[in-house]
């Protein structure tokens, strides 16, 4: 039997505050405190936008450590632990678990790829070691694999197998998706451009990264579509969209850390091989932010 629905509406994928000396906690804490202030559904720790490969195997462990006692269940904390090493992702997968994070973010195995027979074999291997609910992360352009939607029916025949993450931008892909599935896996939109249109599918809501600047208003948009109020809901997508735009005109989470750094929320400090935003592209972003009233 599924485990129940890990969250409706809006995860953050929040962003790893850095300083000089390494993972910056007093910031991390304030933004973990404003973003459940602010009305968030939920918050993963550690995946793409937390920066997750590039945190040392000792740092994610702390980060996630202390993302778990920071939230003190007043949302789901989910865990980013997926790797292209397997082992190593059932490491994590437990470790997480033993903490009490309430869900895995897991990703597809990027560089060495696989089939689709490889990816099952994958996911049931970390969800079979898991005690919680897996969500499973489908972002192609980042790791070089597609999951297909056949793919995604074969997972759901597991137990901890709960949701999918589906970052593949193709919204024909996603319906295939929601036909093939019909409910056996939540699905939730990982594109910020893309939040209405997957919850008019059937989706559950949206990991964002929108909503690391702009939490209360990411929540307006799905709890508006949830109340029947479709058109409210489109009329903010649209309405936030050149903002969508700026946070990914280059590579996550490169933008959203200079927006929080603009509005004075963190340090910008980023790791390599990310490097800080271009000026221009800066310029323009805190045009668009102060057009919202974010920065002054």
């Amino acid at each position: 039997m599924k485990e129940k629905t890990i969250f409706q509406g809006v995860a953050t994928a929040i962003v790893t505050p850095m300083n000089e000396n390494g993972v910056d906690y007093d910031a991390f804490g304030r933004l973990i405190d404003w973003q459940i202030e602010q009305g968030i559904n939920g918050l993963v720790v550690a995946g793409t936008t937390g920066e997750g490969s590039t945190l040392s195997d000792e740092e994610h462990r702390e980060v996630l450590a202390y993302a778990v006692k920071r939230i003190n269940g007043r949302v789901p904390c989910i865990a980013g632990t997926g790797s292209n090493d397997t082992a190593y992702a059932i490491e994590l997968t437990q470790y997480a678990c033993s903490i009490g994070c309430d869900a895995m973010l897991v990703v597809t195995p990027y560089y060495n790829k696989a089939t689709q027979k490889g990816l099952v074999k994958m996911f049931n291997a970390i969800a079979d070691a898991s005690t919680k609910p897996i969500i499973v992360y489908n972002i192609p352009s980042r790791t070089g694999v597609n999951i297909e939607p056949a793919t995604f029916v074969e997972l759901a025949k597991h137990p901890r197998i709960a949701a999918i993450k589906e970052a593949s931008g193709n919204l024909s892909k996603m319906v295939e998706e929601f036909a093939l599935l019909d409910g056996s896996l939540d699905i939730y939109s990982g594109n910020d451009d893309q939040i209405v249109p997957t919850l008019s599918m059937g989706g559950k809501g949206v990991i964002s990264v929108l909503s690391n600047i702009m939490p209360k208003e990411t929540v307006a948009m799905c709890d508006a579509f949830f109340a029947g109020d479709v058109a409210t809901a489109a009329k903010m997508q649209c309405k936030y969209l050149p903002l969508i735009q700026a946070l990914f005109c280059e590579v996550n989470p490169i933008p959203v850390k200079a927006a929080l750094a603009a509005m004075g929320r963190m340090e910008g400090v980023i790791r390599l091989p990310l490097t800080e935003m271009e000026e221009d592209h800066q310029e323009k972003m805190i045009s668009i932010m102060r057009g919202f009233g974010l920065v002054d």
